[in-house]
């Protein structure tokens, strides 16, 4: 009997489960339509975009913005390349330093947790500064114009580590670790195969947060990075927006093209660069949504 009240208490009624479906999807399409409207106007005709305003379903649809930013040639496609790598290898290396070192310090038994603990929370309150970071990365580490000044910079977040200490100490039970103990697992044998396929809502929380620091990051670009071969895409498309605004700024020069300046698209082509930094990010989405689901539907302790 108090199974079948149980059960009834948890069971929606049809009314109240088409409310809940209704306010669910008006939220989804609230949360994608900024850009699918981003979408449609990338691919607006800039002279129509200009003449009715920003439209659903506009008069005249064109690629032009799309044909301008690549007018670049090889350097937008070498620029999607070099973001896919800093991107992929700096996630990987961001996510072993990060849950090795949380790791080490949820465990009560790490002599040293303390200190490393006090380090890592040190460094959210104070850093070195810009000019020694930049030091450190050019003339120390001699990372100029190399691909892993992209990378090492951002490989480690203090804030990071700190949210998987937290999320190894409360959901990772000591009974798991005392049983690969018993079964005679070393400290990294335990790490890999018990606590890992637990941590997996965890792990895969700071990968997308890991994801989207380097593919949207620019700044370390512009400090360390002079070889073209080596630009990232966001960079990349600082680059053209800036060169669109140079060109606008000194429309008067009589050795700018009066044609040039017609035919360029300008609320279309920023449109289309915030469609090609975003959309490929966007598939990150459902592959950490696999892991978050998976993870939180792994048993531990079985009482």
């Amino acid at each position: 009997m108090l199974k079948r009240r149980t059960r009834d208490f948890h069971q929606l009624s049809p009314v109240a489960n088409a409310l809940f479906h209704v306010i669910a999807a008006s939220l989804a399409i609230i949360a994608v339509f900024p850009f699918l409207f981003v979408l449609i106007i990338s691919f607006t005709d800039e002279n129509t975009l200009a003449r009715n305003g920003y439209r659903l379903i506009p008069e005249k649809w064109s690629v032009d913005a799309y044909h301008y930013i690549f007018q670049t040639g090889d350097s937008l496609l070498r620029s999607y390349g070099v973001t896919l790598f800093v991107t992929i290898v700096g996630t990987l290396i961001s996510l072993c330093i990060i849950t090795l070192y949380a790791y080490a310090i949820s465990r009560k038994s790490f002599k040293y947790r303390g200190f490393f603990s006090f380090i890592a929370f040190f460094t959210m309150l104070f850093n070195g500064g810009l000019v020694p970071t930049y030091i450190v990365v050019t003339q120390l580490l001699d990372m100029k114009d190399s691909i892993w000044a992209l990378i090492m910079p951002m490989a480690v977040n203090a804030f990071y580590i700190m949210i998987m200490r937290t999320f190894f100490s409360t959901m990772v039970p000591d009974a798991i670790i005392e049983s690969g103990r018993i079964d005679g697992a070393g400290e990294f044998q335990t790490f890999i195969r018990l606590v890992l396929p637990l941590s997996l809502p965890g792990i895969a929380t700071i990968a997308l947060f890991s994801t989207l620091g380097y593919w949207n990051d620019w700044f370390n670009a512009l400090l360390y990075i002079d070889n073209p071969d080596l630009v990232p895409l966001q960079s990349m498309l600082m680059r053209i927006e800036n060169s669109m605004q140079f060109i606008l700024q000194n429309s008067n020069n009589a050795s700018l093209s009066s044609g040039i300046l017609q035919n360029m698209p300008q609320d279309t082509s920023r449109m289309a660069m915030v469609v090609l930094a975003t959309g490929p990010i966007i598939l990150a989405y459902p592959f950490f949504q696999r892991y978050f689901v998976q993870g939180l539907t792994i048993g531990a302790v079985k009482e």
